[in-house]
């Protein structure tokens, strides 16, 4: 291991943001049990695309899951599906925006009304007092059901069309007119506003993967992927896999799954096909379902062509008492014995702060704060040029806990970091320890 002597190099700083979603449409009717896919496609991948392009200097690594992607996809074509000729969307909060008339049963008003309510209280429902009204109203219809014979059609269209407002990307509701004039409108949504809602969420999915392509083009971010399916690639592989993090885990009698070696190497290499379509080039860099890393699986993802590889930092922790190497620095890129591919190491602290602490502070106090933290392990590190600090979270759950999407404070995160003469945004060739 090579030893570098200080320097007033500024530290590396690597911003991971990992997009995924599970499985939500039935392979068989094709129905989307759940939203989650285009609520999150029209906000946080909408805003975190919008904020990163908006500051030309700003550099990130966007991880995607397959999964992910292909649902995109799917949403997009009933976008369209819908415009060209009024095709029925295979999701029932997108059957209520779009339809004509209200024509659900008593049960299917009750289940809109749930659904309907399912967002932050105090980030995307308070904010609105006419959406926390109608929110209200819908709380005590589900507490009591008499109540919900007193609710015309016009209320569950105003309700639906306030959920997707609130769902919408901060970056579109304050520079796309629809979204202005649906907000300045309030209440009495006609059928042809509910159109124009439907139109807008269509055209936000249909180009949000495009658009990270772009990011990609213009030298602004790197687009890495997720194994095909999520599967836990170590596990698949052997069981015997888990006794590398822990000595003494309990294994079952059996080796490991049936198939497992070759149904990981299925799913690595699915999952460079579908990034592949999306994208149009292989990806270089993988972050594994949950972070799970073992020298197997390592060893795949170099075959497969990957380059770098990413996992949490307690991984880290663990090969470090078990190699009795306590004193060395984490904030490195790694590689195991006998393999070319470079792993990060996620800082777990600071990854997150931003996921779980920062939300209810000020943006800038947040920012001053995760840059004296980064500073710090820069000293701690000995301004050594190759330290490198790899901060890796999710890319979309924690925004609706921030003030405005947390739009705030990612362009002040950005801003400060693209800028600050001690930190530099870096990719994943970064020198090996």
């Amino acid at each position: 291991m090579s030893h570098e002597p200080s320097s007033t190099a500024p530290i590396n700083l690597v911003l991971c943001w990992h997009m995924h979603q599970p499985q939500y449409q039935n392979q068989v009717t094709g129905e989307f049990i759940l939203p989650w896919t285009y609520l999150h496609t029209i906000k946080d991948y909408t805003d975190m695309a919008a904020v990163i392009k908006a500051n030309p200097n700003s550099r990130a690594v966007v991880n995607f899951s397959p999964v992910l992607l292909a649902q995109i996809e799917s949403y997009s074509a009933q976008f369209a599906a819908f415009a060209a000729d009024g095709t029925p969307f295979k999701d029932s909060l997108l059957r209520a925006l779009s339809a004509k008339q209200m024509s659900l049963d008593k049960a299917s008003r009750l289940e809109l009304i749930r659904q309907c309510v399912r967002a932050n209280r105090k980030r995307m429902i308070k904010r609105y007092p006419l959406y926390e009204q109608l929110v209200g109203l819908a709380e005590q219809a589900i507490a009591n059901d008499r109540l919900h014979a007193y609710l015309d059609d016009q209320y569950f269209f105003d309700l639906v069309v306030w959920y997707h407002i609130a769902w919408l990307a901060e970056t579109v509701k304050k520079n796309h007119p629809i979204a202005s004039r649906l907000l300045s409108q309030g209440s009495n949504f006609s059928y042809d506003d509910r159109l124009q809602l439907t139109r807008l969420l269509g055209e936000l999915t249909g180009r949000v993967i495009g658009e990270y392509q772009q990011l990609h083009q213009a030298g602004q971010i790197e687009l890495s992927v997720t194994p095909d399916k999520h599967p836990i690639l170590p596990l698949l592989q052997e069981f015997e896999a888990a006794r590398e993090a822990w000595h003494d885990s309990d294994l079952p009698q059996s080796p490991g799954y049936p198939g497992g070696e070759a149904r990981a190497q299925l799913h690595v290499k699915r999952s460079i096909e579908t990034f592949n379509k999306y994208f149009g080039h292989p990806p270089t860099g993988c972050w594994p379902s949950e972070g799970g890393v073992s020298e197997k699986t390592l060893k795949l993802l170099e075959s497969e062509g990957f380059k770098w590889a990413a996992t949490g930092g307690n991984v880290l922790q663990h090969s470090k008492a078990a190699s009795k190497l306590d004193q060395l620095c984490i904030h490195h890129a790694f590689r195991a014995k006998h393999s070319d591919i470079v792993c990060f190491f996620r800082d777990d602290n600071l990854s997150d702060l931003i996921g779980f602490s920062y939300s209810g502070w000020d943006p800038r106090d947040a920012v001053a704060d995760l840059v004296h933290h980064v500073l710090n392990i820069r000293e701690a590190c000995n301004r050594k040029q190759d330290a490198i600090v790899p901060i890796i979270l999710d890319g979309e759950n924690c925004w609706e806990y921030y003030h405005e999407n947390g739009i705030e404070f990612l362009e002040e995160l950005y801003q400060t970091l693209s800028s600050h003469p001690d930190c530099c945004f870096c990719s994943h060739n970064q020198r090996k320890k």
